[in-house]
């Protein structure tokens, strides 16, 4: 990785985009994969896409999202504490004591999720029971709502932690949002890779980072339907199942440093899987195996079934501690991800057909 694309993955980390809220980071993406793309579109939700023109009238898509779980103000109390409602799957257990961004009318104010003493919070038992999210409590440094309202913070400002992205022991990169920003840099560094191969791939390349999935896959849906690729790769992370307290006859074993995965199931066409699967061997790229017997629980749901259908197939990256703020990838992973899919998209030609005969 040079120091221009660390940059870039660092900065997309940094740049805030909970669900709802995502252009601050589709431009920071834009503007990177514009560079090897002949044009980037957005549409009126956000999702944004890049097209590199191919030799032929044929289209591969490759899929990210750009949005991460967050908060958004719920209520603002007689007392000036604001009261928290999620955005997509935000852990309430590990919510107090952090630090928060939230995003109002007048910038960026910084807030805490109240943390209640130990000594204090108690009951009779002893027994402390995991936060509901309605229990959070956030202090702006307010006193009386008047002063939130100067703030520029009301309800419906959208608000995330304040962790951004370190290295641990130089291969493994820990930050909140690498589900799924990281999907983000990985189709960007396979635009770019396919730009400056040696021959013009056969399928027109078009890299779709969608919006909304974090809460039901709503972006990949409607620009799927509007862009209608004839085979679609799609990229997200998975359950690193390799640590302490997993059981691995309920999660599967998916390790970190192994490999990307490659999921199998009704949403994975098995003609794109296959070729995964020989690009793979080819490339000499270490794959693990995932089994989703119903469904994907990733954008790859909302897309194969658009329309008359669309041959997709779901890539992923082992993410240790999901949800959290110390999501964990590691850097060979991301980048075997970066090769398999970039080998996938010029290994295509014209006459390939991902279509099942009786």
């Amino acid at each position: 990785m040079t120091k221009m694309e660390k940059d870039f993955l660092f900065e997309l980390l940094e740049t805030p985009s909970p669900t709802g809220f995502e252009m601050p980071g589709q431009r920071v993406w834009s503007k990177y994969v514009g560079k090897s793309a002949n044009k980037v579109e957005v549409d009126a939700y956000g999702s944004a896409w890049a097209t590199l023109k191919g030799k032929g009238e044929r289209a591969v898509m490759l899929e990210a999202h750009a949005d991460e779980i967050g908060y958004m103000v719920r209520q603002v109390t007689k007392d000036g504490f604001l009261r928290l409602e999620r955005v997509g799957g935000s852990d309430a257990a590990t919510g107090r004591g952090r630090r928060l961004r939230i995003f109002g009318d007048k910038g960026e104010v910084p807030g805490i999720i109240g943390n209640t003493a130990i000594h204090l919070r108690r009951d009779v038992a002893g027994v402390e029971k995991t936060p509901k999210v309605h229990q959070l409590w956030v202090d702006v440094g307010a006193s009386k709502p008047e002063e939130v309202e100067r703030l520029g913070i009301r309800v419906g400002h959208p608000a995330v932690y304040v962790d951004g992205p370190m290295l641990l022991n130089k291969s493994r990169l820990v930050s909140r949002a690498i589900d799924n920003r990281i999907g983000g840099f990985i189709i960007a560094q396979v635009m770019k890779m396919v730009a400056k191969a040696k021959t013009k791939p056969d399928f027109t390349l078009v890299c779709l980072n969608a919006v909304q999935e974090e809460i039901g896959g709503y972006g990949a849906k409607m620009a799927t339907h509007r862009l209608m690729p004839d085979v679609c790769l799609c990229t997200d992370v998975t359950h690193a199942t390799d640590t302490p307290g997993i059981d691995h006859a309920q999660h599967g074993e998916v390790l970190l440093g192994g490999g990307p995965s490659v999921t199998h199931g009704a949403a994975n066409h098995t003609q794109v899987v296959e070729r995964l699967m020989k690009v793979a061997k080819t490339k000499k790229v270490d794959v693990q195996h995932e089994a989703a017997g119903r469904c994907t629980g990733t954008d790859t749901d909302s897309i194969y079934h658009v329309r008359e259908g669309v041959p997709s197939a779901l890539v992923s990256l082992p993410l240790r501690c999901m949800h959290s703020v110390v999501e964990t990838a590691d850097l060979g992973d991301v980048e075997a991800t970066i090769d398999l899919m970039a080998g996938f998209v010029l290994s295509l030609k014209e006459k390939d057909v991902f279509h099942h005969k009786l």
